[in-house]
C-alpha cells in the first residue's frame, strides 16, 4: 500500500449515516407520483449535486415538476431528518483517531453548504476536526467529475498521490479515482459490485487498517 499522508472523506454514507433520509424521502415523493424508486435509479443519484440528482429521478420516473420543485419538496421533509443523522459505524473513531495523531482531512461532498449545517448541527465538535469542508456549492462540476476532491486537497495542502479517499457511491470512487487519489469503498451491499474499481472494498470502517497504508496504528 502507498504512504497516505491525507484523508479526505465523502459525507453521506460514510461520514453520516444519511442514506436512509434521502431513500424515505425520494420513495414518497415517487409515491406522491404513482411511481416507484428503484435501486438503479437511487444508484444513478448518489454523490450527485441536487440538481442532477433532480433530473435523473424526475427523467426516470416521468414525473412533471421542475427540478426545483423536486428539490423544494424533498427539502420539506429532509430537514427534520438529517438533524437526527448519527456517525456511520467506524466513521467517529478513525477520524478521531487520525486528527489525534495529525493527519490533515478534509470533507467533500455533494451536499449543498445548507444541508450540510443540518447534518452537522450535533456533531460541531466532530467537524471542527476537519481541516475544510467542501460543497457542491464550491465546485462547478460534480462527481464523477475530480473537481471537488481537488479542491478540498488544495484547501489542507494534500499531494493526490498520498492522500486516501473514503467513499460509498460508485460516482465518489470514479471522482476520486479521477483526482489520481487512493480509495476505500464501503458501499450499501447492493451496489458493492460496482465499486471494484476502489483500492479497497470495505463492508465497514470498522474494517479499516491504518498501519496498512502507513497511517498511525489503533492503540
Amino acid at each position: 500500500m502507498p504512504e497516505i499522508s491525507h484523508v479526505i472523506w465523502d459525507l453521506d454514507g460514510t461520514l453520516l449515516d444519511t442514506e436512509p433520509s434521502y431513500l424515505l424521502s425520494g420513495m414518497e415523493l415517487a409515491r406522491r407520483y404513482g411511481r416507484e424508486l428503484t435501486p438503479a435509479i437511487r444508484e444513478r443519484m448518489m454523490g450527485r449535486p441536487g440538481l442532477v440528482a433532480a433530473r435523473i429521478f424526475l427523467d426516470a420516473l416521468d414525473i412533471p415538476i421542475t427540478p426545483e420543485q423536486f428539490i423544494e419538496e424533498r427539502e420539506a421533509m429532509l430537514e427534520a431528518l438529517f438533524r437526527e443523522c448519527q456517525p456511520m459505524p467506524g466513521a467517529l473513531a478513525l477520524s478521531r483517531h487520525l486528527h489525534a495523531h495529525g493527519i490533515p482531512q478534509a470533507v467533500a461532498t455533494s451536499s449543498d453548504r445548507r444541508n450540510v449545517g443540518f447534518k452537522t448541527v450535533r456533531h460541531a465538535d466532530w467537524f471542527a476536526t476537519f481541516g475544510a469542508v467542501v460543497t457542491a456549492d464550491d465546485v462547478e462540476h460534480g462527481k464523477p467529475a475530480p473537481d471537488i476532491f481537488l479542491r478540498a486537497a488544495e484547501q489542507i495542502g494534500a499531494p493526490p498521490a498520498s492522500t486516501l479517499v473514503f467513499e460509498d457511491s460508485p460516482l465518489g470512487v470514479e471522482a476520486a479515482l479521477a483526482a489520481g487519489m487512493h480509495v476505500v469503498a464501503t458501499p450499501e451491499e447492493v451496489y458493492r459490485d460496482r465499486v471494484g474499481h476502489a483500492h479497497l472494498v470495505l463492508t465497514s470502517l470498522e474494517e479499516f487498517q491504518p498501519e496498512a497504508w502507513g497511517l498511525p496504528p489503533f492503540a
